[in-house]
């Protein structure tokens, strides 16, 4: 926090000291994207599909991102534009009623869904050498990048919709991806793909995204001084009643707070007059 530090008064007075040059990603372009998923099906291992066969109803308990595979190339005859790849794996949790009046059984499966954005990254076909050392490995300082941009895809927690049981037919046609190892052993083996006597799970997801290009630049920008904290470390203790003894009393936990609005005049309600009566 600013307060931290003690230039804060500098700061204040928009008078900066020097301009400097950084190296840092500049972000060149960025599109954000709404997106409800309809009628993804649910991948599950032999297990998880054998409790889905059994099951009459599904409901989704929550969704969450386990990771997204990004693939970025130039965009044919569009210079400084590239098409950006997005895989993203979702892990679902569902309840599965097997029969009336007995506690569903807990089923995890995988969503796949793929989508493309084409965004403007400009161009730069520079080699970029660098002098970092990693002593874990052999030293490879004289190793040349080309100095092309980045892809960042942001992803924020699925809403999971609605899960229904359905057809195979039923469901959005899943791209062809083979699906990484470490994801299989989350979800303890190999996938299997239903066939037409087994049941499958449509499930529909409201997705929020954001992309963006970003590319090393230098950049020169004012520099007001050095941050310098003026804060003190403070060493933790391993005493639990020194710790105790500097949480602050809950008051607001004996006595309810009032409403601010709160006054000694009552307010105007249906069927009052607002005129006071003068006593003669």
């Amino acid at each position: 926090m600013t307060e931290n530090f003690s230039t804060f008064s500098c700061r204040e007075s928009g008078q900066f000291k020097e301009s400097v040059c950084i190296d840092a990603y500049r972000v060149y372009d960025s599109c954000a994207d709404r997106s409800c998923l309809e009628n993804l099906r649910v991948n599950f291992s032999e297990a998880g599909q054998h409790i889905i066969d059994q099951a009459n109803s599904v409901r989704v308990k929550n969704v969450s991102v386990i990771t997204t595979f990004i693939d970025m190339e130039p965009v044919p005859f569009r210079r400084g534009y590239y098409a950006i790849d997005m895989t993203f794996f979702f892990e679902v949790n569902l309840e599965a009623f097997l029969a009336p009046s007995v506690m569903p059984a807990n089923v995890c499966g995988l969503c796949v869904f793929s989508k493309k954005a084409v965004l403007y990254g400009s161009e730069g076909n520079v080699s970029v050498f660098s002098s970092e050392y990693t002593s874990s490995e052999l030293d490879m300082q004289n190793t040349s990048l080309k100095n092309l941009p980045r892809a960042v895809v942001q992803v924020a927690d699925p809403v999971a919709l609605s899960a229904k049981l359905c057809n195979l037919c039923d469901c959005r046609n899943q791209p062809q991806i083979r699906v990484p190892e470490c994801i299989c052993r989350r979800f303890g083996g190999e996938f299997v793909r239903p066939g037409s006597n087994n049941k499958a799970v449509a499930l529909t997801i409201g997705l929020f995204t954001i992309v963006q290009i970003e590319r090393n630049v230098q950049m020169l920008i004012p520099a007001y001084d050095f941050c310098v904290p003026n804060k003190e470390c403070v060493a933790s203790t391993d005493n639990p009643c020194d710790l105790f003894s500097r949480i602050e009393f809950p008051t607001e936990e004996f006595f309810p707070p009032r409403l601010q609005t709160e006054q000694s005049t009552p307010s105007e309600c249906g069927g009052c007059s607002s005129n006071r009566s003068e006593s003669v």
